[in-house]
């Protein structure tokens, strides 16, 4: 397809250049830097580092979080998907605005507002001591400030599809005596399986590397509340930089495999 600019060939090679220098210095290098590092000192230190007790129950509470943040996610991201494509009411552009808000919102202003609602000095802190639950300094407090930052992923992947695509069938399907579950699975399921995925792949992505609101709820209890980006944390301000690097990888192949991922799911939502 014909070009619209009628700029000279050399400026497209330059923007191409200029493109390709950045990436490399800003992505490529940074990443070549951590597989060194962490490698460094040998493949041996490198996988003592990953099985050491800490770190094993920093990978195991991440994953666990994940877990649990992401079923959550998904449910949230069809309910809010499909009330917005397919009802209009009042406060509707606030509900919109509000799923973008962790977006734009610093992490760790997310953790210090769940500090100031669920500490023992917080809003909820007195009820929460009377019925003896703990939030902040605990599991539960890193779900929620998961919860916070990933729950707009799926919502924002699954909304221009169903708002693209309609109720129709939904309603066909109604018409024919189908009940709600039947719908859900046997129609609107099918037709947002692609985007669905994708957003839950991201979610999760983002789950596994958060660090700046949990790390405020979290209080940092080794072999307890550190996930994986804390404990790296922890290791490169006690100067174990090879600790540090071999854990940093562990996220950056976590990054790199959900690059992957998506790539696919895009190439199969489009060529199927």
């Amino acid at each position: 397809m014909k070009s619209i600019y009628n700029e000279p060939i050399w400026v497209k090679f330059l923007f191409i250049t200029l493109t390709v220098i950045t990436l490399t210095i800003l992505l490529i290098v940074p990443i070549i830097a951590i597989f060194y590092e962490a490698l460094s000192a040998g493949f041996e230190l490198f996988i003592q580092s990953l099985i050491s007790t800490e770190a094993l129950n920093a990978i195991k509470l991440t994953l666990m979080v994940a877990l649990i943040s992401l079923p959550i996610n998904i449910l949230f991201g069809i309910i809010m998907a499909w009330l917005l494509a397919n009802f209009n009411f009042k406060g509707k552009s606030l509900i919109l605005t509000l799923i973008d808000l962790p977006l734009s919102v610093s992490p760790v202003v997310a953790g210090l507002m769940l500090i100031l609602l669920f500490s023992i000095n917080g809003l909820f802190g007195t009820a929460l001591q009377w019925l003896n639950i703990e939030i902040i300094f605990s599991t539960t407090g890193i779900v929620l400030a998961t919860l916070f930052v990933t729950f707009p992923l799926v919502v924002k992947s699954l909304l221009p599809t169903m708002q693209n695509q309609g109720n129709s069938e939904e309603q066909a399907a109604l018409t024919l005596g189908a009940n709600f579950w039947q719908i859900l699975f046997k129609v609107t399921l099918p037709k947002i399986k692609w985007p669905l995925l994708y957003g839950a792949i991201l979610a999760n992505a983002r789950a596994m590397g958060e660090f700046g609101a949990v790390s405020v709820v979290s209080g940092h209890i080794r072999n307890q509340t550190n996930t994986i980006p804390l404990h790296v944390e922890i290791l490169y301000n006690e100067y174990q930089f090879v600790a540090a690097f071999a854990c940093a990888s562990l996220l950056a192949l976590i990054a790199i495999f959900t690059l992957l991922l998506q790539n696919i799911v895009n190439y199969f939502h489009h060529n199927k």
